[in-house]
């Protein structure tokens, strides 16, 4: 039997957070199912497709301890749906009874013996704020690649050395990597792996504000097959992939000839302007001078625009050009005043990262700074024809 009541908004969230491993064309029917456990300690919601576990517990009011297995998708439509109070579930023969106010919904159970035991996650490696674990996902993951046949490409490489840690993704024609301070179990912990980075964004951005994020990891190279990451009392599991990667943190370093500092925000709100006439494939052009920066596109013969901006260039001018959304992507991880641009020549990769924002007030101008946020986006032109 299982019979418990439990806050809506507490039971949504939950669910929520299991639907996400919930496959679309499921290898075996039971793995369409949502899995709650009811016993002393609340209630757990799970759900687990062989590659990705995701589990919730919540506080409850349990009646009846037992386990259940039901249609994961319908109930977090349904409990999605729900009016603003309490949610009584309950077994009834081979139903599970929800009910909410005066809605009442019937779910027929699904055989929960044929249901696949849940992996364990690894023990305890450390932990990290989860804003700034949530941040540090968003600023790489876009870079990642999309191409299943590549497989180390489409995942996230995470590098622990003590209490640093590196995030970076590649799809070949850009490099985004964040390096952050975590707290190790182990002072002398030190482990690298590459994590699905689909399955790492969802779960970043799944993270609450305020809550910490335990990362378990067996640690060591070559010895792990799993990690899993926890945050106010949910839990997620994901096997990793093939931790063969490019040595990228070689590549985010060099000699500049030309360097580019330029207010962000307007910046951006420029290239948007001047990509609306781009088309597939077609480049964004930036022309740095002393004092400014133009913006240009063209769409053949159909389209043209142009739009300058201020900017501060040290060393030598320059004309380089890139694609918009590449560009945009990289420019959405710098969340300072001002950024910076290093280029050597418009043939080779150049170098995007944020200038940190001065202590004590606002600068008209960008600080003459070498240091950055631990944010860098390696990008790779386009050649242009003339």
């Amino acid at each position: 039997m299982v019979e418990f009541r439990v806050e809506r908004q507490t039971l949504a969230e939950a669910v929520a957070w299991a639907a996400r491993t919930l496959p679309s064309r499921p290898a075996l029917p039971v793995l369409a199912g949502m899995l709650i456990e009811a016993g002393d300690d609340g209630v757990s919601v799970a759900g687990f497709d062989y590659e990705v576990s995701a589990k919730a517990g919540v506080a409850a009011m349990v009646a009846e301890s037992g386990r259940v297995l039901v249609p994961g998708r319908l109930l977090a439509e349904i409990v999605r749906n729900l009016p603003p109070q309490p949610v009584d579930i309950s077994l009834k023969g081979t139903e599970v009874v929800v009910r909410c106010g005066t809605a009442e919904f019937g779910l027929q159970t699904m055989p929960v013996e044929d249901y696949p035991t849940l992996p364990e996650p690894p023990g305890v490696a450390g932990t990290i704020p989860g804003e700034l674990f949530t941040a540090a996902v968003a600023q790489v993951s876009p870079a990642a690649g999309r191409d299943d046949t590549l497989p180390m490409l489409t995942g996230v490489r995470i590098d622990f050395e003590g209490d640093t840690m590196w995030l970076a993704c590649t799809d070949r024609y850009r490099i985004a990597a964040r390096e952050l301070t975590w707290s190790p179990a182990d002072p002398e912990f030190k482990a690298g792996i590459v994590v699905p980075a689909r399955t790492l964004a969802d779960t970043a951005k799944a993270i609450r504000s305020g809550d910490e994020v335990t990362i378990n990891l067996a640690g060591g190279s070559g010895t792990d097959t799993l990690i899993g990451i926890e945050s106010g009392g949910r839990r997620m599991t994901t096997r990793l992939l093939d931790d063969q990667y490019i040595n990228y943190r070689t590549r985010l370093t060099g000699t500049w000839t030309s360097v580019a500092r330029v207010r962000t925000a307007t910046f951006v709100e420029a290239i948007k302007r001047v990509a609306l006439v781009t088309e597939r494939n077609t480049p964004l052009r930036l022309a740095f001078s002393a004092d400014e920066v133009q913006i240009r596109a063209a769409s053949g013969d159909a389209a043209r625009a142009n739009e300058s901006q201020s900017a501060q260039l040290t060393g030598d001018e320059i004309d380089i050009a890139f694609s918009p959304q590449y560009l945009l992507d990289g420019l959405a991880g710098i969340d300072t005043k001002y950024a910076r641009l290093q280029c050597t020549t418009p043939t080779k990769p150049a170098l995007l990262s944020a200038i940190p924002d001065p202590e004590g007030g606002e600068e008209e101008e960008a600080p003459e700074s070498d240091e950055d946020t631990g944010f860098r986006y390696l990008l790779m032109p386009i050649r242009l024809n003339a």
